[in-house]
């Protein structure tokens, strides 16, 4: 009954756990409730080496994950609250209305973030809390969301000069942006860089949104192969305009695709990437920036690589048609 048995059997069990792919209701349940009835007996440390262990799990019990990531020390719920792909939205909304900003930085980090999700974080968010969902791509903003974001961050340098780089900004939003950017003067106290710099940054990317059209016509028209134009984005860590290039040439929508792409199951931009006959190559590239966005090892890249080499074009085609399908009966 020690805190140190229970640590240990907590381990082992997990190790078990850890062993099965495709663990069975009954085994997540019976290994949900070792994991909740242990956790209370843990210290700080202890729950934070296991949080770390089973953050991106997405076998891990939801209640389990729940738990942790509502875990009042912050460092023991951040990589369950950046990586797991068990928590739903209502599970992130709850924890970011009730716990510390370190929690709401953590949620910030995350792949992929809904309007719902952005409008509580800028809301309740501090200034690292804006900073980190200003800068994240995968975070989706409603206009409510981003008139509160400029509103309470629009005159911090940092979120302004992410704000002017992100390739998502429709015109109208790119606009406002860069009136603020560049209404600001240098010594005005509200950024701590020149405004000329935060324009040259919002001119970038006005050229960058230039660009990904070009090369999408030049696509369609048979003039670059997809492969280049998906290495080409995926190094220079476009996220959002490679998302964009393979919703056009997959008939699917920029947020499925973005999904698929930062999500950290691996299968969807596998089954995507296979339908478009995309080479090993370009999908390494597609692999490598998912590695530097979620965290990845490098043997992991080397494992999916592997997977996406044996699987079978024909049945990803299958697949896509279908998940098609489905999406346009819903």
């Amino acid at each position: 009954m020690s805190s140190e048995s229970r640590r240990q059997l907590l381990n082992a069990v997990t190790d078990l756990f850890l062993l099965d792919q495709d663990p069975s209701e009954p085994a997540k349940a019976d290994y949900g409730e070792i994991a909740l009835r242990s956790l209370p007996h843990l210290g700080g440390e202890d729950r934070k080496a296991y949080a770390d262990q089973v953050a991106s799990v997405p076998s891990l019990p939801r209640q389990v994950a729940v738990t942790l990531a509502g875990d009042t020390d912050a460092e023991v719920a951040r990589l369950v609250l950046k990586l797991s792909p068990v928590l739903t939205d209502t599970d992130l909304a709850a924890i970011a209305v009730s716990q510390s900003q370190q929690h709401l930085v953590a949620i910030a980090e995350r792949a992929r973030l809904s309007e719902g999700l952005t409008d509580i974080l800028v809301t309740r968010g501090d200034r690292d809390v804006l900073q980190t969902v200003s800068s994240n791509e995968g975070a989706q903003f409603s206009d409510k969301g981003f008139d509160t974001l400029l509103a309470r961050g629009g005159g911090d340098a940092e979120i302004g000069n992410a704000l002017v780089r992100r390739s998502d900004l429709n015109s109208a939003r790119a606009s406002r942006v860069l009136r603020i950017v560049e209404g600001l003067s240098v010594g005005s106290g509200l950024w701590s860089k020149p405004a000329d710099e935060a324009a040259t940054l919002g001119r970038r990317a006005r050229q960058q949104r230039l660009e990904v059209k070009l090369l999408l016509t030049e696509l369609a028209a048979g003039k670059r192969s997809l492969d280049d134009v998906l290495v080409m984005l995926a190094e220079e860590d476009r996220a959002y305009h490679l998302a964009e290039t393979l919703a056009q040439t997959a008939d699917i929508t920029n947020e499925q695709a973005l999904r698929v792409l930062l999500q950290r199951d691996v299968s969807g931009i596998a089954v995507t990437c296979r339908s478009l006959n995309v080479g090993i190559e370009a999908f390494k590239a597609l692999l490598d920036l998912r590695a530097r966005r979620l965290l990845f090892a490098s043997q992991d890249i080397e494992t999916e690589l592997k997977g996406y080499a044996n699987l079978d074009a024909a049945t990803a085609e299958r697949t896509m048609r279908f998940l098609k399908l489905k999406t346009r009966i819903a």
